[in-house]
């Protein structure tokens, strides 16, 4: 299949990666094109603010969560229907997982065959800035950089400086981006605040990026780059059950008393087989309701999770913890997912009829960072919903990597001895008492940097607390501080639904 597209990366974080990439979505999308947005990486904030420049779900690529295999199928999935794909590198171009070019904006731009632009940040320096584009256009000569674009010039004087030193390597300027106060974009303790927090304002922050990159940018000559890019010999993902790609079929959890959990004395609660599932007017079963947390509190999640949820057989539906004081009817399943729980504790812990419901939920609930925290019974000193045994506080220190964890606890989406991959993203710790789900597999996890370049350590433990271990399981729980990419981890939506279709398990 044959896809436009191309990458912008940056020597660093920091250097103007967002600002181009996102302007030129919406530039692109307001010439009357179909534009596909992707990231590499897990984050969950730029996606936002690229579903904004083209009214199409960001969608991320990501060789880690997802398996280097998939990340071309998901890219055609995403890009299908689309007249160019614009993807939005991660950290700097080299950077991956440890000391490799494992899951960096490099690696995902050879999977993809595509050329890459590059944003250099040319403040402070003139001629410099082509020793730099050559570093990069020569490091890796897999990796083919087709251009650049100039960021944050001061002058037309500092253009034709920079420009004359790059005319030299062979590299072309598409874009020379001039410093503008005016386009800002606020952040917080994880980042940019997400654009679900910010709708008004976000939408007028693209506006401007569009504008700003449509006068600053080549957009024919990017255009033509983004056409280089060879034909891709690969089907696009496929979230169906019956495509044998996307979900893996497997059955509900059998907490019967035939389970070894139950042999060896442990406590279980008896989970009804799936033909007592509720049946439809027509006489056939009734797709089970998954409900999704949402609004401005959960703004975290991967849009091929629902996708894998309705494949699997599920009817998805979201509600609002912060506004909504009822579970949406005939819920047989929660996904709490991740976002800032400790920036609107207040108000969640004000929700008490919505926080009562969750706690005497009978089904089945996926929890991941945020979730776990709403889950805890408390946030900060603030009474959230008490299903998992633990205080959740704020603390000073990011915790940010990959992460490869093995299942301790049989829940309704793991089994014991199961890997799962996944990365933690969080400024909070919580105190359990019992009940780890996971324990991490590698025990020294991976060091990096946030945004601002600071050091986060390498040896952290993801719930703060119980080195080595982390998050909360039991037979209706599955709550961590480890975010999953389903499609990673294709079996997590399938038992999720088939484990829905029971009638409630009263606690």
């Amino acid at each position: 299949m044959t896809i436009p597209r191309l990458v912008v990366a940056a020597p660093a974080s920091g250097s103007g990666k967002t600002t181009v990439a996102t302007g030129l979505m919406a530039a692109l999308r307001a010439r009357g094109l179909r534009v596909s947005p992707h990231k590499v990486g897990p984050d969950y904030i730029d996606p936002g603010y690229h579903a904004l420049a083209t009214g199409r779900p960001g969608r991320n690529l990501d060789p880690w969560l997802q398996g280097e295999e998939r990340v071309v199928p998901l890219f055609l999935h995403g890009a299908a229907g689309c007249d160019v794909a614009v993807v939005e590198g991660v950290m700097g171009l080299f950077d991956g997982k440890g000391d490799t070019d494992f899951a960096s904006t490099a690696h995902v731009a050879r999977l993809l065959d595509a050329p890459v632009v590059l944003v250099v940040d040319a403040a402070r320096q003139s001629r410099s800035v082509a020793a730099v584009v050559h570093g990069f256009a020569t490091f890796d000569t897999r990796v083919r950089v087709g251009g650049v674009v100039l960021n944050r010039v001061g002058s037309a004087r500092h253009e034709e400086l920079c420009r004359a030193a790059l005319a030299g390597i062979g590299v072309p300027v598409l874009g020379a981006v001039r410093r503008d106060d005016a386009v800002f974009t606020p952040s917080r303790h994880l980042g940019l605040v997400p654009a679900a927090e910010r709708r008004g304002e976000a939408v007028a922050a693209v506006d401007r990026l569009a504008a700003l990159v449509a006068r600053s940018c080549d957009l024919d000559a990017l255009l033509r780059l983004a056409g280089s890019a060879p034909a891709l010999n690969a089907s696009p993902w496929d979230p169906d059950p019956a495509a044998g790609r996307g979900v893996v079929a497997v059955p509900a959890l059998d907490a019967s008393p035939r389970d070894p959990d139950h042999a060896a004395g442990r406590e279980v609660v008896a989970v009804p087989a799936l033909d007592a599932s509720p049946r439809a007017p027509g006489g056939g079963r009734a797709r089970p309701v998954v409900a999704v947390a949402g609004g401005a509190a959960f703004t975290f999640g991967y849009a091929e999770h629902v996708e894998l949820l309705r494949a699997a057989g599920a009817d998805v539906v979201t509600f609002d913890p912060l506004r909504d004081e009822r579970l949406p009817d005939g819920a047989g399943a929660l996904v709490i997912g991740g976002g800032f729980p400790e920036v609107y504790a207040a108000e969640l812990a004000a929700n008490e009829p919505l926080r009562d419901q969750v706690a005497a939920f009978g089904g089945p609930i996926a929890a991941e960072c945020a979730g776990l925290l709403y889950l805890c019974e408390e946030l900060d000193g603030r009474r959230m919903c008490g299903r998992v045994p633990g205080r959740a506080s704020m603390t000073s220190r990011l915790t940010l990597g990959y992460r490869e964890a093995v299942a301790l606890a049989r829940t309704p989406l793991t089994r014991p001895g199961e890997r799962f991959r996944g990365h933690e993203f969080h400024r909070t710790a919580v105190a359990h008492a019992s009940g780890p789900l996971f324990r991490w597999a590698d025990p020294h996890h991976e060091g990096g940097t946030d945004r601002s370049g600071t050091d986060i350590g390498a040896g952290r433990a993801g719930a703060g607390v119980r080195s080595g271990v982390d998050g909360y399981g039991d037979a209706l729980v599955t709550a961590s501080y480890l975010h999953l990419h389903w499609a990673g981890s294709p079996a997590v939506a399938q038992r999720l639904v088939s484990s829905s279709r029971s009638p409630s398990v009263l606690r």
